[in-house]
């Protein structure tokens, strides 16, 4: 196998295991031995290839902190809100107490992966160093988006675990599930002073959301921005100013799981957004 076709290997490999993680050209020259023009090249001929066969894009970056980014292909995105759409809106998925069952769903990659590349794409432009969720259902949304992210995932916990030593805790009233809740985090958290997504699986008021903000507040971090895979419709005005949900359901019509404005507007575009897209609800 000549040195290119290996070169070619290992550069669409790389690309791929760091989906929108901006790379330098210089650095991933020196990575491969090659000259800047010689990578660039093979870049065409990796980026070509890829949208020939509709697995995504290669974008360039100008100007000091240039280079470029991969982006995985959005029909995938669209599908996926289309599939997440229709299968919540099935009654059978209405249990008796007023939830939507999508435990099977939310552990299922095929099915939660896509979603965590939206709400990545979301807030790609924050700067976000860390991806915060309480434990359970929230995780795998959380490990998805922060694998495209980049970064790393703190777990709030439902109670103090002895194995992680000493925590804070907070009690708060979930909007969902109305009872008085509590979460905590333990002091060894690599997360003080940090710049957090928090993200969760489900929001009805934002209990749970405000209360993460007020519990990492007590670490110097700060909430950029709040994900969620589905919030309803009402209460219109959350205990949280700012939030992005990929889908919107309204309880007054349990069949109505519907992607949200901003998610369907961002699968329709073809390129990396520079800023947050306006809509109802979410970062400005």
């Amino acid at each position: 196998m000549s040195g290119r076709y290996r070169r070619l290997i290992v550069l669409t490999q790389y690309l791929a295991n760091h989906p929108l993680d901006q790379v330098s050209l210089t650095e991933l020259s020196q990575q491969l031995g090659v000259a800047k023009s010689t990578l660039s090249e093979d870049l065409v001929l990796v980026k070509d290839t890829l949208e020939h066969h509709n697995l995504g894009r290669v974008e360039s970056q100008v100007g000091v902190q240039g280079g470029i980014r991969y982006v995985p292909d959005r029909n995938r995105t669209q599908h996926s809100l289309r599939q997440w759409s229709q299968a919540l809106s099935d009654p059978v998925r209405m249990m008796s107490d007023g939830f939507l069952y999508m435990t099977d769903l939310l552990f299922n990659p095929r099915w939660i992966d896509p979603m965590g590349q939206l709400l990545a794409e979301r807030f790609i432009h924050a700067d976000i160093q860390f991806v915060a969720t309480v434990e359970t259902k929230g995780i795998p949304l959380a490990l998805a988006c922060a694998r495209f992210l980049g970064v790393e995932v703190v777990l709030l916990r439902r109670d103090n675990r002895l194995s992680e030593g000493s925590a804070l805790s907070i009690n708060y009233l979930s909007g969902s599930s109305r009872r008085i809740q509590s979460m905590s985090l333990s002091r060894r958290a690599p997360v003080r002073g940090g710049r957090v997504l928090f993200v969760d699986d489900f929001m009805k008021a934002g209990g749970t959301a405000r209360a993460a903000q007020d519990l990492l507040a007590d670490f110097d971090a700060t909430i950029q921005g709040v994900g969620v895979l589905v919030a309803t419709v009402a209460p219109e005005q959350k205990l949280v100013e700012q939030y992005s949900s990929c889908l919107n359901w309204d309880e007054a019509d349990p069949q109505s799981v519907k992607p949200s404005t901003w998610a369907w507007e961002l699968c329709q575009r073809t390129s990396v957004p520079k800023e947050g897209i306006e809509h109802d609800g979410g970062i400005r």
